[in-house]
């Protein structure tokens, strides 16, 4: 006789009746087995697939492949997909609704997505497939081109080779932007009474349409465009530039994702150097088998790359995630072992920011998450430009009026609202190859714009600690700690003020993060991750005291280097 929950062992054999994947089905068989014959792990495993379920939010889903309500599976998504084609029928009653479906290289993305597009169809929503596995910007480009009501994308980004993921657009008034509340509670909301009932049961149609390849040549040309009408960034009188003959030397990776293909048209659209591949990360690969992340961010990711660039004696090295919404820029650095170093996302953001600023002649808007450095904040003022500060997220950025140019530290870029309302690394690197190509002409480089941004408006420093976590609620109880006991100082610092964005401030809607300032206007910014198990925390300074360069940047990183280890003992110790 069995100990095993009679309840947990229902649930179970019910999924394996429903579910469509033998691969699933199997899986959970044998977990099932092992449970029955007394495996406390298999049981334990069992509470951990069937006592929750992946919650959908704004981000959708996301999560490890696997069988059960609490993992990615073909289950899963065919709930999705039948809850969002009830609210879209409920939004817009009056007419037929419509969604296009993107879909990237990993795991089962085709399958995810060719099981929406015939759910959406059997639903009696118009649906409308990629004809091949696209970058994320592609489709978000698709629902406004398009003008569908709505469109899914099935991809993971840069979450681990194991995971897959289901991010919802809106088009219409929402003009191409991920889903924003309350519109994901209520796909929530539809979501769970679809759960209640059979997928096999669910109404499928082979009645969808396949995008014709125009849509990609619409995306390619649009975003070429973005590398026209540059501002004048002629050397300034510190660094005097020449000119040179030789062409700009680029490498590209695509870490093992979409984005090459359609990186390629674009670049050789707008007339821009071709760059030579990392060819083992060239190719879509679910199994990412040269980083351990597959994203720009993490250490190592860029490792063959920067090997390549060393053998080409490369200018500038650009980076896309897996479905290409990112970007990262590496230069060369003769003080790095590695010979090259990744700017950050803000230096990133600071460098796109300022060149799109001037290309504006003072109307728009400038916008960053609250995360993001306050650079592009005194960017803004300088150039007669409205600033706006977001939650995190581009479903906050892509959102804000006028927008002209927006961007989060986390590599991600939206340098063309006009054609894309969401992070778009395909564009970005389009513009930040630019302009590495008009600085080069003049015997200049992407560090000499960096120095020549200091030099203008200071230094800007930043930092950021993530805590990786296997226990979900240890990053519930450091939050709840800093704002049960408040820090007084960190390090040398004393605490000015801490805003609680929990309730909402500053016109934001509320969001769990605390804002940290102090004394010296520096800034620590903690909250949880929105996709992966982290407490992360942002630290900012700024100093333009120092005489030169060197003596700012010193001065802003010395003070960001201090408060990394201040937060760190902090959290360390909850």
């Amino acid at each position: 006789m069995t100990g095993v929950d009679a309840r947990l062992l229902d649930a179970a054999r019910a999924w394996i009746a429903d579910d469509p994947d033998a691969e699933t089905r199997a899986e959970l068989e044998a977990i099932l087995d092992r449970a029955l014959a007394g495996s406390q792990a298999a049981e334990e495993e069992l509470h951990s697939r069937f006592d929750t379920r992946l919650a959908f939010g704004t981000a959708g889903l996301r999560g490890e492949l696997a069988a059960g309500p609490n993992r990615m599976n073909r289950v899963l998504v065919a709930q999705a997909a039948a809850g969002l084609a009830g609210y879209l029928r409920e939004a817009e009653p009056e007419r037929t609704p419509s969604v296009v479906i993107g879909y990237d290289g990993r795991k089962n993305s085709r399958v995810f997505a060719t099981d929406t597009a015939e759910l959406m169809a059997g639903a009696g929503i118009r649906a409308v497939l990629l004809p091949e596995p696209l970058p994320t910007p592609v489709l978000a480009f698709a629902v406004r081109r398009l003008g569908t009501s709505a469109g899914v994308m099935v991809t993971a980004s840069h979450n681990p080779a194991r995971d897959n993921g289901y991010k919802v657009y809106l088009g219409g008034p929402d003009e191409g932007s991920q889903i924003v509340p309350p519109a994901d509670a209520k796909i929530a909301e539809h979501i769970d009474r679809v759960a209640q009932g059979r997928v096999r049961d669910l109404p499928r149609s082979h009645g969808y349409e396949i995008a014709d390849r125009s849509l990609v040549d619409a995306y390619v040309a649009a975003t070429a465009a973005v590398a026209t009408d540059l501002p004048d960034a002629s050397a300034d009188a510190d660094s005097g530039g020449t000119g040179v003959s030789r062409q700009l030397r680029v490498v590209y990776t695509a870490m093992h994702g979409v984005g090459w293909p359609t990186a390629r048209a674009v670049f050789e659209a707008a007339g821009l150097p071709a760059p030579i591949t990392v060819p083992e990360q060239a190719e879509p690969d679910p199994d990412f088998p040269t980083v351990a992340f597959p994203n720009p961010e993490e250490p190592g990711a860029l490792d063959l790359a920067f090997a390549r660039a060393r053998s080409a004696r490369a200018d500038l090295v650009i980076a896309n995630d897996p479905d290409a919404d990112r970007l990262a820029i590496g230069v060369p650095d003769p003080s790095s072992s590695a010979g090259y170093r990744r700017l950050s996302g803000n230096e990133v953001g600071i460098l796109l920011g300022w060149t799109l600023a001037e290309r504006a002649r003072g109307r728009g808007t400038l916008a960053a998450s609250i995360v993001s450095s306050p650079a592009l904040r005194a960017i803004a003022a300088a150039h007669g430009l409205r600033f706006a500060e977001t939650l995190t997220g581009f479903k906050w950025v892509s959102r804000v009026p006028g927008l002209v140019y927006g961007y989060e530290e986390a590599l991600g870029y939206l340098v063309n609202p006009q054609t894309v309302r969401d992070k778009d690394g395909i564009s970005a690197a389009t513009l930040a190859l630019a302009l590495a190509v008009h600085l080069h002409a003049r015997g200049r480089t992407i560090a000499d714009r960096l120095d020549e941004f200091t030099r203008r408006f200071g230094a800007y420093a930043s930092d950021q600690v993530s805590i990786r976590v296997t226990d979900l609620d240890r990053i519930g109880r450091v939050m709840a700690s800093l704002r049960a006991h408040p820090p007084r100082r960190l390090g040398a610092f004393e605490v000015s003020r801490i805003d609680d964005l929990r309730e909402g401030a500053d016109g934001l809607p509320p969001s769990d993060v605390l804002r940290i300032v102090l004394e010296d206007d520096s800034r620590v910014m903690v909250r949880p991750s929105g996709t992966e198990p982290k407490l992360k925390i942002y630290i900012d300074a700024f100093d333009d005291a120092a005489p030169d360069v060197t003596g700012r940047r010193d001065a802003a990183l010395g003070r960001v280097a201090a408060l990394s280890e201040a937060v760190r003992e902090l959290t360390g110790s909850v």
